[in-house]
């Protein structure tokens, strides 16, 4: 069995990528061989990054470091709903990143990005940088969602359609193919 967490990128209040996020999380459910959670960054509330000791050392001093750590432990593989800001990745998820290493180490990650026109490619493709110094696998396949509001529906949900139900597909597909790959690497 493969665990895959699925990580919102915001925290501000009326966020719409929660809603993206409940949409890709029941998608994963659907997958053979796989569990499913979605970890919601506001939910969590990381502090800024207030650990003593370099994440590297895993000598953690606070509780919600240690939940953190514990969450991201336990997972093969990741999928990121990552908004864009201002040409970039939103600050939450970088701080969520930065709070933790080895847990991160050899695991593949997948990117459901969403935005205006470019839909949150430059965001997806600053954050790649972060997690190959993580050392973990960022996919070539994703899902990128350009005006992404036109999929939400009047009951705040999100509504793909063919193409991005395909995207998603192949996506899905390729993360379990990594985290196959990957977990006896890490002995797991």
């Amino acid at each position: 069995m493969h665990k895959i967490k699925i990580i919102t990128s915001t925290t501000r209040e009326g966020r719409k990528g929660v809603i993206i996020a409940n949409w890709i999380t029941e998608l994963v459910k659907g997958m053979a061989d796989v569990e499913a959670e979605l970890l919601d960054l506001a939910e969590i509330n990381l502090p800024l990054m207030d650990e003593p000791n370099h994440p590297k050392m895993k000598q953690y001093k606070h509780p919600h470091t240690l939940a953190w750590s514990r969450k991201i432990e336990e997972a093969d593989g990741f999928i990121i709903v990552l908004a864009e800001y201002n040409y970039g990745f939103p600050a939450p998820i970088k701080n969520a990143l930065d709070y933790l290493f080895q847990e991160w180490q050899h695991k593949p990650v997948g990117f459901v990005s969403y935005g205006g026109a470019s839909g949150g490619l430059r965001s997806t493709q600053m954050l790649k940088q972060v997690v190959t110094t993580l050392s973990m696998i960022p996919l070539v396949e994703q899902v990128a969602l350009s005006f992404f509001t036109k999929y939400i529906n009047e009951q705040s949900r999100f509504v793909a359609d063919a193409t991005i139900e395909k995207a998603a597909g192949t996506m899905l597909s390729e993360l379990h193919r990594w985290m196959t790959i990957l977990r006896p690497m890490r002995g797991a």
